[in-house]
């Protein structure tokens, strides 16, 4: 009678603790005492551990939702899936820029970013083609000592293309001017001419920008003083001579 007694307190005892947390957890208090009661008669698992609430049967079908909505997508598009037109594009829009340039061929009068002071250097070829032929007065070699001499005495130079001249994204100034047919030849290998014939550099003589000056004169042009940052030089060229994109010999 005795243990009878102490089952039946121990129980109630159970079922008031179930339905105080109940109430505290938002759980109906006769649902929760209900569960409490038939779990601890056949002792599978202490009173305590009644009030925690069983998932309902719909949260994996939720969590089984909200994870099709964050699957990653498709897989970009590799370069190759690119449209065929974007390759084809460009050569049509050259030789459509090309048909409508001014002459059939050009000289180029440009300036870039270097360490110092920038370099002028010509670019020249025919407008159809998209090769190019470079020139430019420049101390001889990579190395800083000719051009430290350089802006005490003559030193030998380099009158070919020199690191930088084919970038486009070193261009601080350009100035194209268009030739004929028949100018063309003449001023090409005029400066070829000057090419062979400048074999010293001086920082305040025959320097980047005298060198492009001599071929702008033997064209036609106007031209500034060549004590000038190359940038400014190539700007005051094109400034001086009205913009115009046409040269003709002789006049």
């Amino acid at each position: 009678m005795m243990l009878f007694t102490l089952q039946a307190k121990r129980r109630c005892l159970a079922a008031a603790l179930c339905a105080f947390s109940a109430i505290a957890l938002g759980i109906d208090p006769a649902a929760a005492v209900t569960d409490s009661a038939a779990t601890s008669a056949t002792g599978d698992a202490p009173a305590s551990a009644a009030p925690v609430a069983t998932p309902a049967p719909t949260t994996t079908a939720q969590s089984g939702t909200a994870q099709s909505t964050t699957a990653p997508s498709a897989k970009p598009r590799k370069k190759t899936d690119a449209p065929a037109t974007a390759s084809t594009s460009k050569p049509a829009a050259s030789k459509s820029a090309a048909s409508q340039a001014p002459g059939p061929y050009y000289v180029d009068f440009r300036a870039r970013t270097a360490a110092s002071y920038g370099h002028a250097f010509l670019w020249y070829g025919k407008s159809s083609v998209r090769e190019v032929d470079v020139a430019g007065l420049h101390p001889a070699t990579d190395s800083p000592v000719p051009y430290m001499l350089g802006h005490m005495m003559p030193v030998p130079s380099e009158t070919g293309a020199s690191y930088g001249d084919l970038d486009e994204e070193y261009l601080l100034a350009n100035y194209r001017v268009y030739l004929s047919e028949e100018d063309a030849p003449k001023v090409f290998a005029y400066i070829r001419k000057l090419q062979k014939t400048t074999p010293f550099w001086n920082a305040t003589t025959t320097n980047c920008t005298w060198f492009i000056g001599q071929v702008a004169s033997f064209m036609g042009l106007k031209t500034p003083w060549h004590m000038m940052f190359p940038e400014d030089y190539v700007n005051e060229l094109k400034k001086v001579n009205g913009g115009r994109d046409v040269a003709t010999l002789g006049k």
